[in-house]
Order: C-alpha cells, then structure tokens, then sequence
C-alpha cells in the first residue's frame, strides 16, 4: 500500500511539537532490561531499530558491537540521535522514514527492535510494517516488540490485542515468548518472535 509523505500523515505535526517542547515522555533515555536481557546472550550481528526516537537502543546496541540501522519518522529526533552516536563515536545508520515503507532496507537483520511503535499505526500500515519485517529478519533472528494493549487513553482507544499481533506475524514468525504488564496503570506486552532457520519447519515453539 502506498504511504502518504511524512508530513501529511496523521500525528506527524503533533509529534514534532513535541520533540521541540520537549514534552516526550516515551524518551526515557534508558534501555528496557528485556532488551539488557536479550544482549547479554546474543552475539552481535545486524540490528535494525524501529520507531529509534533519539537513538537510547540504537546507541546500546551499537555500544555493543552491532552493525545497527535505525528509523524514525520525526525529523527532530533523527537529529537528536545522530548527534548522541557522533559524540560517542559510533557509526549508526539512522533514517527520516517511515515504518510500513521498510523498502529501503535490505536484510538480513539478526535483531530486529520495536519499542511502542507498531501499536501506533492503522490497521493498513500494520500490515504493511508486518510484511516488511518479515521480509528482513534472518533465519535464526530475533524480532522483539513492546506494545500497549488495547484500552482507553485520553478518551480514545489505543493499543494492540495479542490476537492482532500473533495474526500478524504467524505463522511465519515462530511465537517464543509473550509476557504481560503495565505501563503507567495500563496493560501492555512484550513479544519475541523468531525466524526458524533454513533447515528448521514452520511452526510454533515453546517459550523460555
């Protein structure tokens, strides 16, 4: 499906007000301890960052020895990250786009990294940003994604259902663990998800 340029998609305008206000709550500028957790035993490969804001992961990851792609559709934020890498010396290739138009990245990527940005799309560009990861993601790589779960936020419906996310990405994506919590009074997930390796069947697996 094809994409509206960044600027006349819905949000876009309000997001870098925000940036510019500094009102960005998400930023915590601290890497989640699921994602510590999946780097302490993962050997560095190539990692792709989804929805990167100011780069706190992509920085992590490249700190660690990967080969790190990273986007974000706020033109501020892309800024802000690039200038955080070039002052640690790291070489991060950070993208202005947007995350159901992954056609400008070639895989495969043994790491790929979604924290609260699927959840934020429309249905069309959900599956639009689905495909594209599956298109990416190496046999043997890790696809991990926080979202909220479904509920009222400010008067409106936000989130995304785990039956929504599992339709998306199964059954290519082997479902390896699923973990529920809260984020500020309101229901959210952690998902892993794997690409079986070449000589490995279709299917699900057992969490761990």
């Amino acid at each position: 499906m094809k994409q509206l340029p960044l600027i006349l998609q819905p949000g876009w305008w309000l997001f870098e007000w925000r940036y510019w206000r500094r009102q960005t709550p998400w930023d915590t500028q601290i890497t989640p301890p699921e994602v510590l957790a999946f780097l302490q035993n993962a050997p560095p490969g190539r990692a792709l960052d989804l929805g990167c804001g100011t780069g706190t992961n992509a920085i992590t990851l490249a700190e660690r020895g990967w080969r790190v792609s990273a986007i974000d559709f706020s033109l501020q934020a892309i800024w802000a990250a690039r200038k955080k890498a070039r002052r640690r010396g790291l070489r991060i290739d950070f993208r202005l786009g947007d995350v159901a138009d992954l056609g400008r990245f070639r895989g495969p990527f043994d790491y790929v990294l979604d924290i609260g940005c699927l959840f934020g799309l429309a249905p069309p560009a959900r599956r639009d940003y689905a495909a594209g990861v599956k298109r990416l993601l190496a046999g043997g790589g890790t696809y991990m994604l926080y979202a909220w779960l479904p509920g009222i936020r400010r008067g409106r419906l936000r989130g995304i259902s785990r039956e929504q996310v599992l339709e998306l990405f199964t059954p290519e994506l082997h479902t390896q663990r699923i973990v529920v919590g809260e984020e500020r009074g309101f229901g959210s997930a952690w998902y892993w998800f794997t690409r079986p390796a070449a000589n490995q069947g279709a299917g699900s697996s057992a969490g761990w």
